[in-house]
């Protein structure tokens, strides 16, 4: 039952992420890239200042991991803001968990993992219930670059939850992961050209780093060496589903039946995955 209060109050933080992006960003005027670069420079703080004052010694920033990780963390950031600039936002969230779910189940096979029939079937009615959810309604076809850019996004995510399956310091680690990812994301920023930042929107940002990307983030990495893989990759397919959810309590967002349809197939699954034995 931790596990699993845990494993829900990390899926929450995610989902909050969406939701503060969507408000600094379509609400309150910031440009993605902006709110991106000032987001990893908040969770990088936070990270910090609570690695500096633990009693544990300080993680070692420079190892071959660590830049994997930053690296992976990086081409998050970039390729999610940058697919936003032109994508609807739920498509955008289809395709991310999407290839999420492909590139994890995809290397459990490759590890020789014994995957049961159960979480496959799990994972297939969860999908199943995302694409009721966020399958655009419109006939235009999605925009080539924005999709490839989410799409790296989605691979560069689930590179960086398996990195987190053999982590022994997960506060550590992932304060050496944003701090070395802040000046990637930096970089990108400033070749894609610096933008308004209002007030509200930096702050927002900044709530989004701090909270729920670096402490959601290092929770994360600690509940991930008890999760098996493939769990770890389905539950988050919850996370679009508590964040529109979170759009039609606290946004004024409307309330469908394809909301409450989807949301019962998503979590449907998710338990019929767990019911699943390793």
């Amino acid at each position: 039952m931790r596990l699993f209060a845990l494993v829900t109050l990390i899926m929450c933080a995610f989902a909050a992420n969406s939701v503060l992006n969507r408000i600094g960003v379509a609400l309150q005027g910031m440009d993605p890239m902006d709110f991106a670069t000032v987001r990893t420079g908040a969770g990088a703080a936070m990270l910090w200042v609570l690695v500096m004052t633990r009693a544990a010694p300080r993680p070692a920033v420079i190892s071959a991991k660590r830049f994997a990780g930053a690296t992976a963390l990086a081409v998050y950031m970039v390729g999610f803001s940058w697919a936003y600039i032109t994508l609807d936002a739920g498509f955008g969230a289809l395709i991310l968990f999407g290839v999420l779910q492909i590139v994890i189940f995809g290397w459990a096979v490759i590890e020789g993992g014994n995957i049961p029939v159960l979480r496959w079937i799990g994972a297939a009615i969860a999908l199943l219930g995302l694409c009721v959810l966020l399958w655009p309604s419109g006939d235009a076809p999605a925009p080539l670059n924005g999709a490839v850019s989410m799409t790296i996004a989605g691979a560069a995510w689930a590179v960086y939850t398996l990195l987190g399956r053999t982590e022994a310091d997960p506060l550590g680690a992932t304060a050496s992961n944003f701090l070395l990812c802040l000046p990637l994301v930096a970089i990108a920023m400033i070749w894609g050209g610096i933008g308004a930042m209002p007030l509200p929107g930096v702050m927002t940002a900044i709530i989004a780093g701090a909270i729920t990307s670096g402490l959601g983030y290092a929770l994360w990495y600690r509940a991930l060496p008890a999760l098996p893989t493939t769990i770890a990759g389905i539950t988050q397919l919850s996370v679009p589903v508590i964040a529109v959810t979170a759009g039609v309590l606290f946004l004024s967002e409307p309330l469908t039946l394809r909301l409450i349809i989807a949301g019962g197939l998503v979590l449907g699954g998710i338990a019929v995955s767990l019911t699943a034995r390793r």
